[in-house]
């Protein structure tokens, strides 16, 4: 189940003192980063019969955290000291003792249906709050978003970033053997959590992307025996073909950052190019004019320009132009084949796909093609997209051989910290959708 908060209500109710040191700050850069050590001991409980629940809320907290590689938890075990009863004074000592220089406390409470979660964040060292206490309200089934909200903030004050963990991302989802997979698309938390599918695999589908506001999805799908576009909506997963001339294939839509116009790709004989339609009125425009494949576009962040793959110089390579169409300059000018790009939300990187030597990169540069760097190396890496606050890459990994299968992995825009994304079956052509 998609979950769903009826209210959620953040509002301070702590002042937090100056602090003594200044406030603690992990700096980030694109070398070796040490992970900061934090603790999270379980939330105490103020109302309900909700001890099990605590533990579990402070258990999304530390994944989320830990899970950025900026992060280290310091096992439970190792805690020498209790918080008690939130509002307790802190025994920081204690907790210089095992080194935690970022300590959570929290309790929630359970009022019917309502579900009350708060925290305070603490610097040992500074023996001072960092920040403010916060206090989070909304329904029952919507605590794991209430925790993933808790952390997002706690990131956001150690590292400065803005926040990604209370997002979801659609992909395709994969099962059966190679040679029969079986498709359809699934949404889930940005962690793997509450997945749901939204379609069945009657017919292939493939390259879901989410619109701003992370409420409807454009796809393409085989269910009319070609590629054909369609838009889904979220929240009541039902689907529509968009009317594109029959009888062609159209293929690679993404919204632009305004949700009023999609870019997609058209192919007629033995031409590609790349079209825009106005949502509202469905009126097209043709922003390519080629012999040449020309697909994959994706919008700047200020919706100004798009770039794009084209093969128009005799191999795949990125070209960036202005959103209304015309001439398209080159900005991939190192060795192999370069794909899939995709404009990052805070408009200074490109992320793509690369084909060099028999391996394959997921790679991000500077959006006149300089400063490129390889991220990652397989035998096939391909569909990079962003998260929200443009730290993290989700892609498609797929293995070698008949027994090969497709899975998602996240990777930090340094380089750092590559991991698998859990998925109850294979996965593929992920997009990461906005923050709820």
């Amino acid at each position: 189940m998609i979950v769903r908060l009826i209210a959620l209500l953040i509002a301070a109710f702590l002042v937090s003192p100056a602090l003594a040191q200044g406030p603690l700050r992990l700096t980030i850069t694109e070398g070796v980063v040490e992970p900061l050590p934090f603790a999270v001991p379980d939330f105490s409980v103020e109302a309900g019969d909700v001890d099990e629940l605590a533990i579990q809320i402070a258990r999304v907290i530390a994944a989320d955290l830990t899970g950025t590689g900026l992060l280290r938890e310091v096992p439970r075990e190792a805690h020498i000291s209790n918080l008690g009863r939130f509002g307790d004074p802190v025994s920081y000592a204690d907790w210089r003792a095992i080194n935690v220089q970022a300590l959570v406390a929290g309790a929630i409470g359970l009022d019917g249906n309502r579900l009350t979660v708060k925290f305070r964040v603490f610097d040992p060292y500074a023996q001072a709050e960092i920040g403010s206490g916060l206090q989070l309200v909304g329904t029952l089934n919507g605590w794991r978003r209430m925790a993933h909200k808790v952390a997002d903030t706690i990131y956001t004050r150690i590292t400065g970033e803005d926040p990604y963990f209370d997002s979801r991302v659609v992909f395709v989802a994969e099962s059966g053997p190679k040679e029969a997979r079986r498709k359809r698309l699934a949404i889930m938390d940005y962690d793997g959590a509450n997945l749901q599918y939204l379609t069945d695999s009657s017919s292939i589908v493939f390259a879901p992307r989410f619109d701003p506001k992370g409420q409807q999805i454009l796809y393409t799908s085989y269910a009319s025996g070609l590629p054909r576009i369609h838009v889904l909506d979220v929240l009541r997963t039902d689907s529509s073909e968009f009317d594109i001339k029959a009888g062609i294939m159209s293929f690679a839509p993404r919204f632009s950052p305004d949700g009023k116009t999609m870019v997609y790709s058209v192919t007629t004989g033995a031409d590609t190019d790349i079209y825009s339609m106005t949502l509202e009125t469905g009126q097209e425009r043709r922003l390519t004019n080629s012999p040449a494949i020309e697909t994959a576009p994706s919008f700047s962040p200020d919706g100004s320009k798009i770039v794009f793959e084209s093969d128009r110089s005799g191999s795949q390579q990125l070209y960036i132009m202005q959103s209304r169409g015309g001439a398209a300059e080159r900005i991939s000018f190192g060795e192999g084949n370069y794909a899939t790009p995709v404009w990052s939300p805070r408009g200074d990187f490109i992320a793509f796909t690369k084909q060099h030597n028999g391996r394959f990169h997921i790679g991000v540069m500077r959006t006149d093609g300089s400063a490129e760097r390889l991220l990652t190396s397989s035998y096939l890496d391909e569909g990079p997209t962003w998260s929200p606050n443009g730290r993290v890459i989700m892609f498609t990994r797929e293995t070698q051989g008949r027994a090969g299968e497709a899975s998602l992995y996240s990777v930090d825009v340094s380089g750092r910290n590559l991991r698998r994304v859990r998925t109850p079956d294979g996965g593929s052509d992920p997009s990461w959708g906005p923050l709820q």
